[in-house]
């Protein structure tokens, strides 16, 4: 990245052709997009650079349903997703359109069955997380893709918290709309992908207008240095899979050990369909936000990280059918791939510590 940050590296326009700085910002950025698109299971030309996630989920959203309008006006999402999806819903619901949410199972997951029933012969888009970002359900997409194409709905994956935590085929294979952020895979903060399957670019309605930059999808100079960041975070994602898929499981069942010996300490969701590294944990008798102060320098949150700064229930737990109180005492912790075994032991011996004083304070 610094490479393309000085005078003395690549600092030209990468929609410069006309001259060697522009031409040479424009190949490490055509390399970084052919990146991807392998880490996508995509065709290059298939890739959309965005400043993040919740803009490739808006312009997914917005972009499929405003071009679709004249096929119907019903989207499918369900109440566990991120806040870009729920917040791009209700703007698409002032414009007219209708949305219906799918309730998750018992074991908090979307199934393809509630999907389903959630359809209506006008349902043009339906959206879904592979991961939530709250609880680590994962979504089965290779039973829901193809029914979807039968029933001629688009399907939009959110695959930000799933990127670097699980393979993507399926999601590849199956939907037509991908969102992926590079700060979720270890990459720079401030630029994200949307993959946009390539039929679908004669029919989708573009958010940002000006110099019709990629494919007229979404004008804007590139951030070349930010786009080679994600790229690379791709690759290193690829390579390292494996190895840090069995690293953080390691980690998953050492906390997890941790919070065994907490007495009443609950898991939030599936224990089963979860993937590693993502926790929600309740501790009755604690209000998780005391418990977050009196961490230090252990990082947990009570819910996303785009929502946390509020002190309000977390939505997702809300929408599994918890009470709000267990919600107020319920934190998340997630860690990966630099996170280490002295770490996880730290923070599950502070914890405990730290539940047990704070129940005491309670008494």
């Amino acid at each position: 990245m610094n490479g393309f940050l000085t005078v003395d590296g690549i600092f030209g326009n990468p929609a410069s052709k006309t001259h060697g700085a522009g031409r040479a910002a424009a190949d490490a950025v055509d390399s970084a997009r052919q990146e991807i698109a392998a880490f996508l299971s995509s065709k290059p030309e298939e890739i959309i650079w965005t400043s993040g996630a919740t803009e490739s989920i808006n312009l997914a959203l917005k972009g499929a349903a405003l071009a679709r309008r004249d096929r119907g006006s019903h989207i499918v999402t369900s109440p566990l997703e991120h806040k870009a999806v729920l917040d791009s819903a209700t703007w698409l619901e002032s414009q007219g359109f209708e949305i219906s949410y799918a309730e998750p199972d018992e074991t908090g997951r979307i199934t393809t069955e509630n999907v389903l029933e959630a359809l209506r012969p006008d349902t043009i888009v339906v959206s879904l997380m592979y991961v939530n970002n709250e609880t680590g359900a994962v979504t089965n997409f290779a039973s829901l893709g193809p029914k979807l194409r039968q029933h001629g709905a688009l399907l939009h994956v959110d695959a930000v918290q799933g990127a670097a935590r699980m393979p993507l085929d399926d999601v590849a294979s199956e939907a037509d709309l991908i969102s992926i952020s590079a700060h979720k895979m270890y990459g720079p903060k401030g630029i994200g992908v949307l993959r946009v399957r390539k039929p679908l670019g004669r029919e989708f309605t573009s958010q940002i207008h000006g110099g019709g930059h990629q494919f007229g999808l979404r004008s804007g100079t590139l951030p070349t240095h930010q786009i080679v960041g994600m790229g690379e975070a791709a690759r290193l994602v690829q390579q390292r899979r494996m190895a840090d898929t069995k690293h953080v499981a390691a980690l998953d069942n050492r906390l997890c050990t941790h919070f065994a010996r907490i007495k009443g300490a609950t898991l939030n969701g599936t224990a089963d369909q979860r993937v590693p590294g993502i926790l929600n944990v309740h501790f009755p008798g604690v209000e998780v936000e005391s418990l977050m102060l009196a961490l230090g320098n252990v990082a947990i949150s009570s819910g996303s990280a785009c929502t946390s700064a509020d002190v309000e229930p977390s939505h997702v737990l809300l929408a599994l059918g918890y009470e709000a109180e267990r919600a107020l005492s319920s934190a998340r912790f997630s860690f990966g791939r630099f996170t280490t075994m002295d770490e996880i032991d730290h923070a599950g011996r502070l914890v405990q510590d730290t539940v047990t004083a704070l129940r005491r304070m309670s008494q």
